[in-house]
């Protein structure tokens, strides 16, 4: 019996390509994937014109479709120059 390809989902963070084949991960599992630290950061995904943070809902699994895009949100002090 021949098993199915694996169907990878294409999604994007900070404008960076991520491929996985999970159809649901956790705002930190992605963080993670993209190496974004957790403790310091939210995600916000982008759906048009539509923002939606993701930031009181870590460990909730967010569906993921082809093209979904999140952008990260730094929680931590903000450097002065």
């Amino acid at each position: 019996m021949e098993h199915a390809a694996e169907h990878y989902f294409r999604f994007e963070v900070d404008g960076e390509i991520v491929e996985t084949t999970h159809r649901e991960l956790t705002p930190v599992q992605i963080m993670e994937l993209t190496e974004i630290d957790p403790e310091t950061n939210y995600l916000v995904e982008i759906e048009g014109h539509h923002q939606r943070s993701l930031k009181d809902v870590p460990n909730v699994p967010v569906k993921l479709h082809e093209g979904s895009k999140f952008v990260s949100v730094s929680v931590g002090p903000t450097p002065t120059s």
